[in-house]
């Protein structure tokens, strides 16, 4: 088992940045890469990066390339979401999601939300215009 707690949701102005921590605890050594993903009102999960655990490789989506960035630190099983230049459409609850090292597939990044095997509870991130 997996646990994956969010935190680091607020309210900030369009242009500003926030941080998103994702901390992990349980069988972290079986875990293979993390996801980022969101949900906005009314609006279909959509993924945003991905990570390896090792950290050493970080994957994202159109949207966010060049705005937010993935990284994870080590020594505390805590992955991040660091996210500059933010719009009034990336307001939405931001998910943390694990996959295991034993699920099937042969890709090293992963985008569909039925890739992953842990969720966290989400964390609000309303961005103002």
């Amino acid at each position: 088992q997996v646990q994956l707690v969010e935190s680091g949701g607020g309210l900030v102005q369009a242009g500003g940045s926030l941080r998103l921590s994702c901390a992990a605890s349980g069988r972290t050594v079986s875990i293979y890469g993390a996801g980022w993903f969101r949900q906005g009102p009314g609006k279909e999960r959509e993924f945003v990066a991905f990570i390896t655990w090792s950290g050493l490789r970080t994957y994202y989506a159109d949207s966010v390339k060049g705005r937010f960035a993935t990284s994870r630190d080590n020594s505390k099983n805590t992955m991040y979401l660091q996210m500059n230049s933010l719009k009034p459409e990336d307001t939405a609850v931001y998910y943390c999601a694990a996959r295991l090292v034993t699920s099937s597939g042969g890709a090293w990044y992963y985008t569909g939300g039925n890739s992953y095997d842990y969720w966290g509870q989400g964390t609000q991130v309303t961005v103002s215009s």
